[in-house]
């Protein structure tokens, strides 16, 4: 039996520089951070006492006979990406939902992939872990998503991510720098930020795909989120006012919810609005956008006033994490070597 879990995250600066059409030529840079709430993946060997041959639950239960036969695309390409031929159980638990804008699609095929080399007895780095994730996402399923998710699910912590303009869209070349800041500004940091789910749950990478189509047309828009990520994190490294990260933020929104018309909606301008009409310096829907979750700046004495304006939505507390993927638990009680006893 094996359990792993895995980060989902919150993005500050530079998303949508993270997509290969964009870094190829330009390069990519993206401030974010992994967080205390997780996607958990449980899976075992299964034994061949049953019916079905693998057992797969998640939203939906299968009961298959063969790999080929397991409707979730990223389980069956990680089987096969893995050449597992046995018969597996697997159980996926999330925090929080998916398609929500929490890099949760990734934390779950990082999870998945961590859960079967440690079935298979093989430790992976967190950069294995990470350029795999990238390459059953976009080049066996052929999702219009970008790099950053993956990496930050493998790696967690607050941290820089450089994407080189020389890479021609390959994952290793990747730099990952820990941002380091005094312990009591990133509790202030902490302490600044606030999560609501609006209630919209969307898929990121349909609402990507417009964005990745459009980049060329975008380029001023791009390079300046790209500069974000340097003035970010010259804000939380010196004595710069922290409320000026809050007022960057509000800037990146505004860029970024021009580059489509399916980021943003009329009712998430509306909870936007609430929120900076109650207090907030910034903030922005989190992930692609189109729903999920809204990340809020805004200083602590404000966040009781926010939270009453914005009433409807829930409020999801979170803390900043740092070890990334894991395998917490692992026990071989049953392999495909085994006698049959148990």
């Amino acid at each position: 039996m094996i359990i792993t879990k895995t980060p989902f995250r919150i993005s500050f600066f530079g998303g949508g520089t993270d997509y290969p059409v964009w870094f190829q030529e330009n390069g990519g840079s993206v401030l974010a951070s992994t967080i205390n709430r997780y996607c958990h993946i449980t899976c075992r060997y299964l034994p061949p006492f049953f019916a079905h041959r693998s057992r797969i639950v998640y939203s939906n239960v299968e009961h298959v006979n063969s790999n080929e036969d397991i409707a979730h695309p990223a389980v069956r390409a990680a089987l096969k990406f893995m050449d597992i031929q046995e018969g597996v159980e697997l159980h996926y638990d999330g925090d929080l939902p998916a398609r929500t804008g929490l890099g949760s699609s990734s934390a779950f095929t990082v999870g998945l992939l961590h859960a079967f080399y440690a079935l298979t007895q093989t430790m992976p780095t967190k950069s294995q872990l990470a350029q795999d994730a990238i390459h059953l996402e976009q080049n066996v399923l052929k999702e219009s998503v970008g790099c950053q998710d993956q990496i930050l699910a493998a790696y967690g912590g607050l941290v820089r991510i450089n994407f080189n303009s020389s890479s021609n869209g390959h994952p290793h070349a990747f730099q990952l720098s820990p941002v380091v800041i005094h312990r009591e500004k990133l509790r202030e940091l902490q302490n600044h930020l606030m999560l609501f789910f609006t209630g919209f749950q969307r898929t990121a990478s349909e609402i990507a795909q417009e964005q990745i189509q459009r980049t060329r047309e975008r380029t001023r828009e791009l390079k300046r989120m790209q500069e974000m990520v340097d003035e970010a994190i010259a804000i939380l490294s010196n004595k710069s006012d922290l409320s000026d990260f809050g007022r960057l933020l509000h800037q990146s929104w505004q860029i970024k919810r021009s580059l489509t018309s399916k980021i943003s909606t009329p009712e998430i301008d509306r909870i936007y609005e609430t929120a900076l009409q109650a207090g907030a310096d910034g903030g922005k829907i989190l992930g692609a956008g189109g729903g999920g979750f809204m990340l809020l700046f805004a200083a602590p004495e404000r966040h009781a006033l926010i939270r009453e304006k914005l009433g409807s939505l829930l409020h999801v507390p979170f803390q900043f994490e740092s070890a990334g993927s894991q395998v917490i638990f692992h026990s071989s009680e049953w392999n495909s070597q085994d006698d049959g006893v148990l």
